[in-house]
């Protein structure tokens, strides 16, 4: 399983400028990789490979007085800046033929300097000296505030630049499984979550929205403004712009830590995990900066990926499975349905022989986990789950389970094995 380890890095005076040298030259190459295929549309010709592009935008351009200052750093990171570029367009292409379903991939755009800046460092380009320090080619020898020891060799270091000045290292590493002890079966819990309340967990448990953008929306907001009235490129206007960058980046780190403590707890204690496969992009797109402050997509992508790290059973129910308007009670579809019943939190039971009382978040909570079971021992015997309602059509791609198996997973409803998750955010 491929994990990520970031550190953060401390490079002298001299350091400093050889990496912004290197930024520099890793994001021209890039750009002049991005230029190459728009050209490469423009005039109908097929897209260059990689292969052409390195030799193009990186060996022969070496050669010319324009970009003669390419050879000034190590070549790895350009290198990599174009398989990264390459990369980009097969993302955009695959959504594309997908019809423009899934996770959007948008077109690559040029890179900016106020922006984060990269490079990254493959085996033969990087070295951790005895001394406690990593050496990087065209770089030279960084001091690393190490926080904990790295299990195996990495395989490759990213140098890292926020848009606050900050140096980060991470490095990118194979590492055995380290499944945490198993549980009860029946610990186990589904997850509704929400924009008024965080999550909803078994037994009623709630996690409240902390909305750490919406606390420091007026610092931000007076910040901004301050921005809009200095001179683009003045001095003064560089200084505000690192108090924005610092005001952004404290609320990104506040929701980071947030989350990676809620799912890590959360895996800690259950043995399953059931989630909805939300639409993202649709909420997003109704609630906009609420949305966004709630992070709920990184949310449910830290639960999958740790389910997978420590040995968790992880279902992903469908999102069109009406965990709301089922009763949990009779199975009964009496719930409030629609945009209509977004701002109903309690309802009652329509059906003659019910008549109970729900809360919406727990009734959904209780339906997710209802059903979740079934489709984590449909899929252990190969078999599909059937949608709740009676109905004999079955779920396809009703769930996605986690296996103990780490890199692995097993055989999903339809019989088909399932894409392992190989990357995760680790705390």
């Amino acid at each position: 399983m491929q994990l990520r380890y970031q550190f953060r890095a401390y490079p002298g005076g001299p350091e400093r400028a050889r990496a912004a040298r290197t930024f520099g030259c890793v994001r021209t190459v890039y750009n002049d990789a991005v230029a190459a295929r728009k050209a490469a549309l423009a005039a109908g010709m097929p897209f260059p490979r990689s292969a052409d592009l390195q030799k193009l935008l990186i060996t022969k351009a070496k050669r010319t007085p324009e970009r003669a200052w390419l050879a000034e750093v190590s070549a790895v990171p350009l290198q990599q800046s174009i398989r990264d570029c390459d990369q980009a367009y097969s993302r955009f292409f695959k959504w594309l033929r997908r019809g423009r379903s899934g996770p959007k991939s948008g077109r690559p755009l040029f890179k900016k300097r106020s922006r984060r800046q990269s490079a990254r460092f493959t085996r033969n380009a990087f070295k951790l000296r005895d001394n406690g320090r990593l050496f990087l080619s065209g770089i030279g020898e960084l001091p690393i505030a190490w926080s904990r020891e790295l299990p195996v060799e990495p395989s490759s270091v990213t140098l890292i630049k926020t848009p606050t000045g900050k140096y980060f290292v991470s490095f990118v590493m194979d590492v055995p499984g380290e499944s945490l002890p198993p549980l009860d079966p029946d610990d186990d819990t589904g997850i509704d979550v929400g924009l008024s309340c965080f999550a909803v967990l078994r037994d009623g448990k709630r996690i409240e929205s902390p909305r750490f953008l919406q606390k420091q929306a007026k610092q931000i907001a007076k910040a901004q403004r301050v921005l809009s009235r200095r001179k683009k490129g003045s001095k003064n206007w560089d200084k505000q712009r690192l108090r924005v960058s610092k005001l952004y980046e404290r609320t990104a780190n506040q929701r980071k830590d947030f989350l990676h403590k809620q799912s890590t707890a959360i895996i800690r204690e259950n043995q399953a995990v059931y989630v909805e496969d939300l639409d993202v992009a649709a909420i997003h797109q109704r609630f906009g900066r609420l949305a966004t402050d709630q992070a709920l997509g990184e949310f449910l992508r830290m639960i999958e990926s740790k389910s997978a790290r420590y040995g968790r059973d992880f279902v992903k129910v469908d999102r069109h499975f009406p965990s709301t308007q089922l009763c949990s009670s009779c199975g009964a579809m009496t719930g409030p349905k629609g945009v209509a019943g977004l701002n109903i939190r309690n309802w009652t039971c329509a059906s003659p022989n019910c008549g109970v009382t729900h809360d919406r978040d727990e009734n959904a909570e209780s339906n997710l986990r209802a059903y979740g079971r079934e489709v984590l021992a449909a899929g252990r015997k190969g078999q599909a789950p059937v949608r709740p309602g009676g109905e004999s059509k079955r779920l396809q791609s009703a769930g996605q389970t986690g296996s103990s198996q780490l890199g692995t997973k097993p055989r999903s409803p339809g019989g088909e094995r399932t894409e392992a998750v190989t990357t995760a955010a680790v705390r």
